[in-house]
């Protein structure tokens, strides 16, 4: 049935584009968008969809400021008839009173996105208008209220039983090659010749999230080195001279770059969901692999150092070593998460702090941000789910006892 269904969807569009050209309409932006909310007809309701995206995509900065504003103000919930229909569904619960009771308090622009959507490639759109939203909007309590239901619905349309896992190697198309060096966002792909060796060797790999309303489009990638052990330099992996080895031989997962690609999905987590199939996957695929590491970096410790007045020795390689340690597993927000943001994420997947090197990043990037620090957690498939539920409730930070005797080691020379 899904098949025969989508079969006549791609006839239906494919007739509606050929025998509807799309024609010229003098309706205000406004208006076109409480047509398509009140719109009774399918054909006409994607006609008119396909004008308000075309329009939003020619529009320049303020214009778009003003089209999210109408629909943060004009197409919001009302106040009074929410707590009308909450108290009617307090007095007498019912199907029909809660029924009531859910339209009065969902925002009418919810149903106008959902409208939109339906248009012929308008998911990838409204991804991209998502961004225009996040950029334009930030520190704006209007707009960013609508940010809320632009998230409500894509938590929704890029759930994780959605998404497609693809392997990225180098006989993938070009276009989609294209868009791994320019998405990458932890170790820049300076070259065609650069992404060969990061997915041609019979020890690299590479995976990518994709949905099937975007099917050219990567959501988000991890690069994988297979190795025999746990590495401590992201240039010796990545080295150009390095021999390859062969990958029944590897017995470590190496998960030393993720990347979002697309800044419309900002707030959708699709990391954890990644990193765990992927593991799942190549320990299938790879018997001999035992452990499964990031190499990662540490992108706050710099500021933290700065912020925090402490005392860096860099020609002291212990010393930035205990000193990373002590930020990693003392450093909190108010909120009392780690203020590393790298942290946050894999500590919240179940990960632990398994090992930290000095020199390992050695780009001016690295040392910019950590002074060449990296940071290897550890994902324990047996473990993960304990230990994210650890981490979630206590907020603790699970490291390996080496990393443990550094931080300690480090509080006592700073005190």
């Amino acid at each position: 049935m899904t098949l025969f269904a989508d079969l006549l969807s791609t006839i239906f569009e494919r007739r509606f584009r050929a025998s509807r050209p799309l024609g010229r309409d003098d309706r205000s932006t406004g208006e076109l968008a409480s047509a398509l909310v009140g719109a009774t007809g399918e054909v006409s309701g994607l006609a008119i969809a396909q004008h308000i995206l075309n329009r939003f995509e020619a529009m320049d900065d303020a214009e778009k400021r003003a089209f999210f504003g109408h629909l943060a103000r004009d197409m919001n919930i009302t106040p009074d008839a929410v707590r009308t229909a909450l108290a009617a569904y307090e007095a007498e619960p019912s199907k029909a009173t809660y029924r009531a009771f859910v339209a009065a308090a969902e925002a009418p622009r919810q149903e106008f996105l959902r409208r939109l959507n339906q248009a012929p490639g308008a998911t990838g759109r409204l991804v991209r208008m998502r961004a225009d939203l996040l950029r334009l909007g930030a520190g704006d309590p209007e707009l960013e209220a609508l940010d809320l239901d632009f998230r409500h619905l894509f938590l929704s349309w890029f759930n994780r039983g959605f998404l497609v896992l693809r392997p990225i190697n180098w006989e993938s198309p070009a276009h989609i090659l294209d868009k791994i060096i320019a998405y990458e966002a932890v170790h820049a792909i300076d070259s065609w010749d650069d992404l060969r060796r990061r997915l041609a060797p019979a020890d690299r790999r590479c995976f990518a999230f994709f949905h099937p309303a975007m099917p050219d489009e990567p959501l988000i990638f991890v690069e994988v080195a297979l190795t025999s052990g746990v590495p401590g330099s992201i240039q010796a992996l990545l080295a150009e001279d390095r021999a390859p080895l062969p990958s029944a031989k590897a017995d470590t997962a190496v998960f030393y770059s993720i990347s979002n690609c697309q800044a419309g999905l900002g707030g959708i987590s699709f990391g954890n969901s990644l990193i765990k199939q992927v593991a799942a996957d190549l320990s299938a695929e790879l018997p001999s692999l035992k452990t499964f590491v990031t190499l990662s970096p540490i992108p706050g410790l710099a500021r933290w150092v700065e912020e925090t007045g402490q005392t860096v020795q860099s020609g002291d390689p212990e010393a930035l070593r205990r000193l990373a340690a002590r930020y990693l597993l003392t450093a909190k927000r108010e909120d009392g998460l780690p203020r590393d943001p790298v942290a946050r994420f894999h500590l919240g997947n179940g990960a632990v702090v398994h090992a930290v090197h000095a020199e390992a990043d050695t780009s001016d990037k690295g040392r910019a941000q950590s002074f060449g620090t990296m940071v290897n957690y550890l994902y324990d498939l047996d473990a993960l789910a304990q230990n994210h539920e650890r981490f979630a409730a206590t907020r603790e930070v699970a490291a390996a006892r080496e990393v443990r005797a550094l931080a300690a080691a480090s509080e006592t020379t700073a005190a």
